[in-house]
């Protein structure tokens, strides 16, 4: 119901979603987070993942499902997502800081090293975060994906970014 009041998944709503991973996956490396609460017909994610790992298991309205034991966090499956619900999240990154890597679709686009602020679900800043890398290439189809470096306790929160004011 968040979503439909305010624009984004609240917690409880992200918690019920099939396509987050088991803190237990969490703890293994770089895995997918599908934050797709639309039960509309979409499949894109299942066709980009070649090792299986996102499915739909009936009618292609329902939500995808991630088969956590399959997923590489390869990430073939961010950029295809029209509704840009996905995301690689990897808490084991270091001690202190997690990787998140976003799909990003503004200009000018960041640079590695650049210091960003990064956007909780709501557009809110919740930290500084540092740019890793980006990679826009056309197999992604020109969809700019953004890897961060945040901290840690804030893998789960940090969804987008704000280019610093010059």
């Amino acid at each position: 119901m968040a979503l439909l009041i305010n624009g984004y998944l609240s917690k409880e709503e992200l918690e019920n979603l099939p396509g987050i991973p088991s803190r237990e996956r969490m703890e293994k490396g770089v895995v997918a987070v599908i934050e797709c609460a639309q039960e509309i017909p979409c499949n894109p994610c299942v066709d980009a993942c070649k090792y299986g790992a996102i499915v739909i298991p009936g009618s292609l309205t329902e939500l995808p499902i991630l088969i956590e034991d399959k997923c590489i966090g390869c990430g073939s499956c961010l950029a295809i997502c029209p509704g840009q619900a996905i995301f690689l999240v990897d808490v084991t990154y270091s001690e202190t800081e997690a990787m998140v890597r976003v799909p990003y679709e503004y200009v000018p686009l960041p640079k590695p090293g650049e210091i960003v602020d990064g956007l909780n679900r709501a557009g809110e800043t919740v930290c500084q975060a540092e740019v890793k890398r980006v990679a826009n290439s056309k197999i992604n189809d020109r969809t700019p994906l953004v890897t961060l470096i945040v901290p840690k306790h804030l893998a789960m929160e940090v969804r987008s970014l704000r280019l610093k004011i010059q």
